[in-house]
């Protein structure tokens, strides 16, 4: 606890923090402010962008005039002249009148200019204006005063269209065309240099308040005029504080609100959850958790990130609700945004953006038990930003225009952030040996190596399992309690019957019995070692620890009746330990192991019925459940009267429907 409140208050920013809090839109409802020094107002976004896009569009491109380019140019058509004349077939009597043509073309499009036109500068239209540096000389020009491409193809081609002299003329128009290459090129290089110096004199600041002058009056509306002021002023004295606040004061000021917020959480545990509170374990890791965000929001607000809702803060929330509980996940949440509201712009509004995006990531997976509803609980906190979002903007401007959208995308990139929830549950499950609903689900699925052992080796105990299974997970889910954890337990409450399967009566066939040849001592020890087999193969393969608490409750410490009767029937003059029938215990501690219990004995003890119905059934649930409770096997666990009535009722209703039995109204009654 010590270790976490100092690493926090080590790595949160240390500036003091502005004392006043505003939004745009609303009402000033504190003292008139002044000035309390002369600041510069900071332009907003909005306007320097303005600013750089005039100041863009004042800086015209570069071109290089490229005399050499040009002359290359009319030397390579000679030399290429030449050369296909000889193929030509034309008659050598024209071939003045053809080269002459040729080079005329050439020289007269150089003369004027030719260029490829640059698509970023054509935004406002196809021509625009550019500098032709000609010897280092200077030249404004516009690409309508040159050539480009296209356009000197088709010079060519109606020049020599209308001269009667050419008679081949697509021969020529074809050799013209392959020496057109530009002369003036885009200097890109000196062009961005000259840009850059340009966008370096835009001013980010327009006008001064000065010391003194009255910044907002009290019960005036926040506009966009004096809601620039404010953010001028609260940057102004946060810079200021980073110069000549007193660090060690900042220090520890923070030091007592970590201190506070981790001492509310303790309490909390202390008071509503004292498994956590006891377990140094599960306390470490909530405690890093909470630690890893506030350093990851340190590290945001250090490097300046564009926007501090690009933090994904619901992956806290859903991380401690899938590894503990509701309340507790809640508990956290509010603690982090509280202290995270300490160093962020809008404090309100990142509170409630933040508090109600926690409660629905909470709400939305309560019962988890399909993987998708990790991609639903992301929708639904996208939705509750985008409404809040919403919200939030129409307050403020009071107008669906002047929303600005692009600042709703870092709330996407942070709830799909947020989605890094799954493999870090993972991570921590391993790290702290925590199980959560999502391994549950996991060892749920029969198709698991251990269960399909059992299967295998002891189909009669994993029917048995599969039906204890859905007892338990109905009334588990009636009373109140965790259903998934429930299942999962009583899927593998019997593992231990894989290794003498046939001494059990679920997996015997008919007229085999090997339990004829053992002494009573000896049949009441086999079928007890079946919870400390069950124990062992279980931490074998690394099944966590709350469903062996389910091995090894699910008998608590009653006794091997059958056996323990037969001894005394048989030998009643012979002295009997009584221990050497009974299970080893402990008996049942919670609400899931005590259901698992009663489910398991009625499930087998209904197998024994005859001839099953109503009036049977019920008698059965009846005096099983009452012999537990007369066995004191549910003391411990805090599982009340009204809920074994409900448990009753319900066992009664689904073994009539396994064994499709009429349900007789009056003997429920």
């Amino acid at each position: 606890m010590g270790l976490c409140v100092l690493i926090v208050t080590l790595f949160l920013p240390k500036q003091a923090r502005f004392r006043f809090e505003y939004e745009r839109g609303k009402t000033w409802m504190q003292k008139d402010l002044f000035s309390p020094y002369s600041f510069a107002i900071k332009k907003t976004n909005t306007e320097i962008e303005k600013d750089r896009e005039d100041i863009l569009k004042s800086v015209l491109p570069i071109y290089q005039n490229d005399p050499e380019s040009a002359q290359n140019s009319v030397d390579a058509l000679n030399s290429e002249f030449e050369i296909k004349w000889k193929t030509s077939r034309i008659p050598d009597n024209e071939k003045t009148a053809y080269n002459a043509q040729a080079n005329k073309l050439l020289v007269e499009i150089y003369r004027r200019g030719l260029l490829d036109p640059v698509k970023k500068y054509q935004r406002y239209g196809f021509n625009y204006n550019f500098s032709l540096l000609t010897n280092n000389v200077s030249t404004q020009l516009n690409t309508a005063d040159a050539y480009t491409l296209e356009t000197a193809m088709e010079f060519v081609k109606s020049s020599i269209q209308q001269n009667p002299g050419i008679g081949n003329k697509e021969w020529l128009l074809k050799l013209v065309n392959n020496h057109l290459r530009p002369n003036y090129v885009y200097d890109e290089a000196l062009t961005d240099k000259q840009e850059e110096n340009a966008l370096s004199s835009i001013s980010t600041t327009r006008g001064m308040v000065q010391k003194g002058e009255l910044v907002v009056a009290r019960g005036t509306r926040v506009n966009a005029e004096i809601y620039q002021k404010l953010e001028s002023l609260r940057a102004a004295y946060e810079d200021d504080a980073k110069v000549v606040g007193d660090r060690n004061l900042i220090w520890m000021g923070q030091f007592f609100i970590s201190g506070l917020i981790i001492t509310l959480l303790i309490v909390f545990l202390y008071l509503f959850r004292k498994d956590i509170y006891a377990d140094n374990r599960q306390l470490s890791l909530i405690l890093l958790i909470i630690t890893g965000m506030l350093i990851s929001l340190s590290w945001a607000i250090r490097v300046k990130i564009p926007n501090i809702y690009y933090i994904p803060f619901c992956i806290v929330p859903i991380i401690i609700r899938i590894l503990f509980d509701t309340r507790l996940a809640l508990n956290i949440h509010l603690l982090v945004v509280l202290i995270a509201g300490f160093f962020v712009p809008n404090s309100f509004e990142f509170a409630f953006l933040q508090t109600s995006a926690g409660m629905v990531a909470i709400y939305s997976i309560k019962n988890l038990i399909k993987r998708e509803q990790f991609l639903i609980s992301a929708l639904l906190i996208l939705l509750n930003y985008f409404i809040a979002f919403l919200g939030i903007s129409l307050i403020r401007d009071g107008s669906l225009t002047d929303i600005e959208w692009l600042n709703f995308v870092p709330f996407i990139f942070s709830v799909l952030l947020s989605l890094l929830a799954y493999p870090l549950i993972y991570a921590f499950e391993r790290m702290f040996g925590i199980t959560s609903d999502v391994t549950l689900m996991e060892l749920t699925n029969t198709n698991s190596r251990l269960l399909r052992d059992l299967a295998f080796k002891a189909p009669g105990t994993f029917q048995h399992s599969l039906q204890v299974a859905n007892l338990a997970e109905a009334a588990i889910f009636k009373i109140g309690g965790n259903a998934l954890l429930v299942r999962a337990g009583a899927l593998y409450h019997d593992i231990g019957k894989i290794v003498n399967p046939q001494y059990f009566i679920e997996n015997q066939n008919r007229g085999t019995n090997p339990h004829d040849t053992l002494s009573y001592e000896q049949s009441a020890q086999i079928i007890i070692q079946h919870v400390n087999k069950g124990v062992e193969i279980a931490r074998k393969n690394q099944i966590p620890e709350m469903l062996i608490d389910f091995i090894r409750t699910h008998h608590g410490n009653t006794r091997v009746d059958y056996f323990y009767q037969s001894f005394l029937k048989n030998f009643p003059e012979k002295f009997v330990d009584e221990n050497t029938f009974r299970y080893p215990g402990p008996i049942p501690f919670s609400k899931e192991t005590a259901v698992l219990m009663l489910a398991d004995s009625v499930e087998a003890a209904s197998r024994s019925l005859k001839e099953p119905d109503a009036l049977s059934i019920n008698n059965l649930v009846e005096r099983i459940i009452d012999y537990k409770q007369d066995q004191e096997q549910l003391i411990d666990s805090n599982i009340t009267l009204k809920d074994i009535e409900t448990i009753k009722l319900i066992f009664k209703t689904m073994l009539m429907g396994i064994y499709h039995v009429r349900i007789d109204y009056s003997v429920q009654e």
